[in-house]
């Protein structure tokens, strides 16, 4: 029989799921379709109502057992975050790019199932609801400047070039052409203008109406980067600390990444051996770009299963989709359904007249972004059993999963699985833009100085992120952009992994230890902020 919290648990769900069906159908929630969230102040004080609400009652509930005070745990963590969020009014000044409501409702467009035509009369009604949402989002943002919650001007400007990119008729262009004709073509069609001139509109209010009223300072201050913190972390740090310690964590990595550029050509530096193998590791065209990617996933896949993890048959396939004129900057990874019926998908951005692929820098993502990272730890949720609430099974936390997700980088490094040429190089470069990530973005939240001195601004994070976190140049602005305006998420990946790595070790020390036991243990766990990890795994052994 299902525990009261658990019960709790599961309906918190669904009724979240029903005043926000975008982030649902995003999330892959088995939910009832609804076309539109409510992104107005009205909208937004719903689900900050039901937030108060679940808390008040679970606070009434006694855990029965262990899998109930892991759910009650989790549940606490995850909605007093959020609802911190909240109460700071964050939904009023919520204009951030790459990533961000745009964007999101481009994805729930391409993410909802489309076989039958009702499926398709669904996707219409979504294509048909974008211009009322960013209506109730403009609504909102015009609230936010009346109480004085002001985004940054910078944030307005890069959004506004996003929604005309999305304006521009191509966004739904090709999804709607996969229905071909039918009855619902018009349908689609109607929805897919009604869409890019929602965008369009957007563009515009935020050049000419928003912008001229935002702040011209990107940082968001201890206040709020508090907050935010604890959103990505599920833990409350010491930020100087986690400062001080990002530096020399960058150092260490450019030592061991001065040593792999030897191996390219002895005496040559890391550009140097980035630019032989920029002419030499590659693969031309976007149909030899796809074989590749898929080829390692699936290669992944075969050498794990059985051996460090027992991987659940229906994850045992990764759907890998280019992300043609994607913004987003980097390759990133969607969860499959509740039910799998939609399976775990990586998407990779091409940019538009891109024809070559420098591999020998992706191989590390595509262990980040499939397998051993984010699919098999957000799959092992999906296939989890009653030991998982419905809760832990739909919701996230950035420091536990992006943790996982380097940790799963470092794991393929143990294995030996960076052989080919330059491709261990390419592993270390990614790490040392995870460690410029933590002093980008701590150092220009708290407006902390720089080691020479010097003050951060978007140039000199530019330059940073380039020069010591390696960042391929046509990434580093979006790159940048999107620290400036999603503060604390790019702490959590290099800062998850280190808490992922002291439980492993610790673990270690203990008699009859088995790394593939210790896997399967640890995904089954489900997310688990950082405050509580350690403990969490120490209970499994």
């Amino acid at each position: 029989m299902t525990s009261p919290i658990f019960t709790l648990c599961d309906e918190y769900v669904s009724r979240w799921a029903a005043l926000d069906p975008v982030a649902a159908g995003n999330d892959g929630i088995d939910a009832e379709f609804a076309a539109a969230t409510d992104y107005s102040p009205d909208g937004d004080a719903a689900r900050a109502a039901l937030i108060v609400e679940t808390l008040g009652g679970l606070a009434s509930l006694r855990p029965q057992d262990e899998a109930d005070v892991r759910a009650a745990a989790h549940l606490r963590e995850r909605l007093e975050a959020e609802l911190a969020s909240y109460e700071i009014g964050e939904p009023l000044r919520a204009v951030a790019a790459p990533f961000g409501l745009i964007a999101d409702l481009r994805d729930s467009v391409d993410l909802l199932p489309h076989g039958t035509d009702d499926e398709w009369r669904d996707a219409a009604a979504r294509l048909a609801a974008v211009p009322e949402m960013l209506d109730g989002w403009r609504a909102s943002l015009e609230t936010g400047l009346a109480q004085g919650l002001r985004a940054a001007r910078r944030q307005a400007m890069e959004l506004a070039a996003q929604a005309e990119l999305f304006a521009s008729g191509s966004t739904h262009r090709d999804f709607v052409a996969g229905y071909g004709d039918g009855p619902v073509r018009g349908e689609l069609d109607a929805g897919a203008a009604s869409a890019h001139a929602a965008y369009a509109e957007a563009a515009r209010y935020l050049r000419e109406d928003y912008a001229p009223r935002a702040t011209e300072t990107d940082a968001v201050g201890a206040e709020r980067y508090a907050v935010a913190a604890r959103i990505s972390l599920g833990a409350d740090i010491d930020l100087l600390d986690a400062y001080e310690w990002g530096w020399a964590e960058l150092g260490r990595i450019e030592a061991e990444l001065a040593a792999e550029a030897e191996l390219v050509r002895p005496g040559a530096s890391v550009e140097e051996a980035t630019a032989i193998l920029n002419e030499t590791q590659y693969v031309e065209g976007r149909d030899a770009y796809l074989g590749w990617l898929k080829e390692r996933h699936d290669q992944a896949i075969d050498q794990l299963h059985g051996v460090h993890f027992d991987i659940a048959e229906p994850l045992r396939t990764v759907d890998v989709t280019l992300a043609l004129g994607s913004s987003s900057g980097a390759a990133y990874y969607s969860s499959p359904s509740e039910d799998l019926s939609r399976p775990g998908r990586t998407w990779w951005p091409v940019d538009e007249g891109r024809d070559r692929f420098e591999v020998w820098s992706e191989l590390t993502v595509v262990f980040h972004e499939g397998v051993p990272g984010h699919h098999l730890q957000l799959g092992a949720t999906r296939v989890a059993g009653d030991g998982l609430s419905r809760f832990g099974k739909n919701s996230w936390v950035s420091g536990h999963g992006e943790g996982w997700a380097l940790y799963a980088e470092r794991l393929a490094d143990e294995l030996g699985w960076f052989s080919e040429p330059g491709t261990r190089l390419g592993m270390l470069a990614a790490s040392a833009l995870r460690a410029a990530r933590v002093v980008i973005d701590i150092g220009v939240h708290l407006d902390l100085p720089l080691p020479d001195g010097s003050k951060w601004t978007f140039e000199k994070a530019c330059e940073v992120l380039r020069d010591r976190g390696r960042c391929e140049p046509h990434r580093v602005h979006a790159e940048v952009v999107r620290y400036f305006g999603w503060p604390a998420q790019a702490i959590s990946y290099k800062l998850g992994e280190r808490a992922w790595l002291a439980a492993r070790d610790e673990a270690a020390r203990r008699p009859g230890f088995d790394i593939k036991r210790w896997h399967t243990a640890a995904l089954e766990l489900g997310p688990v902020g950082l405050a509580g990890m350690a403990e969490a795994l120490r209970r499994i052994g």
